[in-house]
């Protein structure tokens, strides 16, 4: 089994009313969330990006104003303070250039005796594109047109220079890049740094089995977990790809306490500090696509019909949307089907506003006593639903050390984890060779 910590940053998995909650942006917090995943042996420490703060009807979404510190800038300091631990940067493929960020990413590595890790992420928002000398945005169909040639130009970088360090020219000449030089930076101790493709859609899938080492996903059940491992896995042969060469590692959150009965309890009180009514208005806000600031979030759902291609929020995906080109265009897809689905459940439970959200937002969790969440997840490793697991805690920076004390001795009892390093480089967590020099 492989792990991950994804540190909780600005989204709305974090409880922040809580008084343990602390800084998002000092240094300390990082320091502690990663130490805290060295010391359980995890494979890497995740950071995510926000290139622009999220407005949602008119005003900075409220999770924003924490603040979104740079993560390569973040994960360089991490690597003084911590050993073996792989750091994963999440940085977009949309706005920035080969070459600079190839750079930034073979420094982290030799800083880090090879632990770096980059997670691809692409944009078509003109909100966040306007932040950035281009303007405007890519179409949706050629994001992953555009990722796809960067990685691949990244790799041409990295193996600019040979394995006994010489350095050569490089030239590449492409739809999205031409650019020729020399890399100023030597071949670094993982060959290149590990990549990661988040995206559960068709074109994220295809890009992953062709580019990735890593895909970080979600997915609700035992049973979509199989169905989506076995899609990924079996593309791979295509592009002369074993199985193990890509790890599949869902996004998850973990609730214990010393009794199941006792974790359901402890779930239940997170979700509802997470869906405060002032949150429970605004998700239902994204769905509506309308102000709805008149309504009770304990009273009845809006009585009204979403507002098609309402741009009430502006940096993020619309909640429910698939894609922003089906939005509010599908009837089975989209807010106007979320919406009679919604309906459907307050009036089968007598559910208020706030209730139906906490029920029907709920990421995929792991909820039990230690026993039973080191049971469960070794049984999605062993149904082929995951090789591990992304684990997004609730709190900020301790939010992890529950699972470190509690559930990771009971997986290395078991054997389904590693109860000690056995290399020093990400890739030798992961059991990835190193790439074969293209010189």
């Amino acid at each position: 089994m492989h792990l991950a910590a994804h540190f909780p940053g600005v989204n709305n998995t974090t409880v922040w009313a809580d008084p343990r909650s602390r800084s998002q942006i000092e240094f300390s917090s990082f320091e502690h969330l990663a130490r805290t995943a060295e010391r359980g042996k995890f494979d890497f420490f995740f950071l995510a990006e926000g290139l622009r703060l999220r407005e949602h009807n008119g005003r900075v979404h409220d999770l924003d104003v924490v603040g979104r510190p740079e993560s390569v800038t973040v994960l360089n300091a991490l690597a003084a303070v911590t050993e073996k631990l792989g750091l994963a940067a999440t940085v977009n493929a949309t706005f920035n250039e080969p070459y600079e960020l190839a750079r930034r990413l073979a420094t982290l590595d030799h800083l880090s005796a090879g632990r770096a890790a980059w997670n691809v992420v692409t944009s078509s928002d003109a909100f966040t594109g306007e932040n950035f000398r281009r303007g405007g945005y890519l179409d949706r169909a050629d994001r992953y047109t555009r990722a796809a040639e960067f990685v691949a130009t990244a790799r041409e970088l990295w193996d600019s220079w040979t394995p006994d360090g010489t350095s050569r020219p490089f030239t590449h000449e492409g739809p999205q890049f031409t650019i020729s030089g020399e890399f100023t930076v030597p071949r670094s101790p993982q060959g290149h740094p590990v990549v990661i493709q988040a995206g559960d859609s068709d074109e994220g899938r295809e890009f992953a089995a062709s580019a990735a080492d890593i895909i970080f996903t979600r997915h609700g059940t035992l049973e979509a977990g199989r169905t989506f491992y076995a899609d990924v896995k079996a593309r791979l042969a295509a592009y002369g790809r074993q199985p193990d060469s890509l790890k599949i590692m869902p996004g998850v959150t973990v609730v214990t306490g010393d009794t199941d009965a006792e974790a359901q309890e402890n779930a239940a009180e997170i979700r509802r500090q997470q869906v405060s009514p002032q949150n429970a208005i605004l998700t239902a806000e994204q769905i509506w696509g309308t102000d709805l600031s008149a309504y009770d979030p304990d009273g009845p759902l809006p009585d009204i019909d979403p507002v098609p291609d309402s741009e009430i929020t502006q940096g993020r995906v619309r909640h429910g949307d698939p894609s922003p080109s089906s939005r509010l265009r599908s009837s089975r897809g989209g807010p106007i089907s979320i919406v009679a689905r919604w309906r459907a459940l307050a009036e089968a439970k007598g559910l208020s506003l706030r209730q139906t959200v906490i029920e029907t937002t709920t990421r995929q969790s792991f909820i039990g006593s230690p026993a039973t969440v080191a049971a469960e997840l070794t049984a999605f490793v062993d149904e082929r639903a995951a090789d591990g697991f992304i684990l997004v805690p609730h709190l900020t920076p301790g939010g992890l050390d529950d699972f470190v004390d509690r559930v990771v001795p009971l997986l290395q009892e078991s054997g389904a984890f590693r109860s000690e390093y056995t290399g020093s480089t990400l890739r030798s967590h992961l059991g990835l060779p190193e790439p074969v020099w293209k010189g």
